[in-house]
């Protein structure tokens, strides 16, 4: 299920001005870095990992970690649960949002093998 629109307001706040949101996805760092909640945050220009507050995951509290737009998220490694590695840590995503991973990186990676946006106007 994608993020609601009131959280990727949320999540705009905490960006540069202008950045265009692209994904929204929710992750767990997993241990032996530390067992936080993140919102990771695809624009057109960078990949930005939000902190969240105590009591929940979908507000955002600072910006955790910033990469350039050109940082590859996947592959989805799906062993014990559906992970991949970002800036050290490993993050914990729920298996809905692992098509979302692999349509960041290619819209990065390979653009040309993206479908044309069915809807372009929402």
């Amino acid at each position: 299920m994608p993020v609601s629109a009131a959280i990727r307001e949320r999540c705009r706040a905490m960006l540069g001005p202008g950045e265009d949101i692209r994904y929204v996805f929710p992750a767990v760092a997993l241990p032996p870095h530390t067992m936080s909640r993140f919102l990771v945050v695809v624009t057109d220009r960078s990949v930005t990992v939000l902190s969240t507050t105590i009591f929940g995951r979908d507000e955002p509290s600072g910006v955790w970690a910033r990469y350039p737009r050109r940082t590859r998220l996947g592959p989805v490694e799906s062993g014990v649960g559906p992970r991949i590695e970002l800036g050290g840590m490993t993050l914990k995503v729920d298996g809905e949002y692992a098509a979302v991973v692999a349509a960041a990186d290619a819209e990065a990676f390979s653009p040309g093998d993206l479908p044309r946006d069915p809807l372009p106007d929402l």
